[in-house]
């Protein structure tokens, strides 16, 4: 059974707000091996009502920082398994089993996102003219912000795919950077402090950090309607919720100090929050 959290992974507040949910089937079956069963009436079952059972999950609402989130928080053995291959071949295929229409949108995935020049454009008064850049979690590469004019592109990412020209897998930081990069990473990871932790640990004095999250349309209308967190009820990939005030608590907390903060359009009704951070000086 994976862990649950009970308090919150942004700024530890609790007692937290809870209300029940489901593991979409595709998270289920690839990280736990769970399968969704039809209860039939040759059951016999008296007290469950005829139809698919799921799995089971909570969704927690933090009254402190906005941040919403499933209890749920994989181990390392789950997470493997969960993004072995990440949108390769076989995960395609199993997805596109359980999510008719998947493969489709991988390939579109995979094509690269068409917000980096905005990116480009927020990152680039603060660095020099062909930064070294480090993309954390940045899978081919193809996505790192300022990578075609970058004095050195180095990625560090666990899916073995392989990588856009110029760029160069290292399994550890490797020498100073000017930027690193922690995009579209936060929401997938059951502990996001201990990641940012790490990647804190690397930071020179002169290294910017910029940190990309989804900014889910979901967490868009709490900033209107407190209550709207209570619609989410089921889980995918993305584990994690963010608001903006739980990532500027989260980065805090983890001993960053965000300089700058942006909130681009992504394809399609999708917004992105970005934060430029730095170590604090004591940190």
């Amino acid at each position: 059974m994976p862990r649950l959290a009970t308090r919150c992974i942004c700024c530890e507040a609790s007692p937290l707000e809870r209300q029940g949910a489901v593991l979409m089937p595709f998270v289920a079956e690839r990280a736990l091996g769970w399968q969704a069963c039809e209860i039939t009436p040759d059951w016999g079952l008296r007290d469950l009502s005829i139809g698919w059972a799921q799995a089971l999950c909570t969704s927690l609402h933090c009254t402190d920082c906005g941040c919403l989130f499933v209890d749920m928080r994989f181990d390392g053995d789950e997470m493997a398994r969960l993004y072995a291959g990440y949108r390769g071949p076989d995960y395609e295929a199993q997805r596109e089993r359980l999510e008719p229409g998947y493969a489709a949108r991988n390939q579109r995935l995979l094509a690269g996102d068409e917000h980096i020049p905005a990116v480009e454009a927020f990152l680039r008064p603060w660095l020099p003219p062909h930064p070294t850049v480090l993309d954390w979690g940045g899978d081919t590469g193809q996505n790192t912000p300022l990578r075609q004019i970058a004095a050195r592109h180095d990625v560090l990412d666990i899916s073995g795919r392989p990588l856009v020209q110029g760029a160069t897998a290292v399994a550890v930081p490797e020498g100073d950077y000017d930027l690193i990069v922690l995009a579209h990473v936060l929401e997938h990871v059951p502990e996001p402090s201990a990641l940012l932790q790490e990647v804190r640990s690397t930071l020179c004095a002169n290294t910017w950090l910029y940190v990309e999250v989804p900014f889910e349309a979901l967490m868009q209308d709490c900033e209107a309607d407190a209550a709207a967190w209570r619609r989410k009820r089921h889980w995918h990939e993305h584990i994690n919720f963010f608001s903006a005030e739980g990532m500027r608590r989260l980065l805090q907390r983890c001993g960053l100090q965000v300089q700058a903060e942006i909130r681009i359009a992504l394809a399609g009704p999708g917004v992105a929050l970005g934060l430029l951070c730095r170590r604090w000086p004591s940190a």
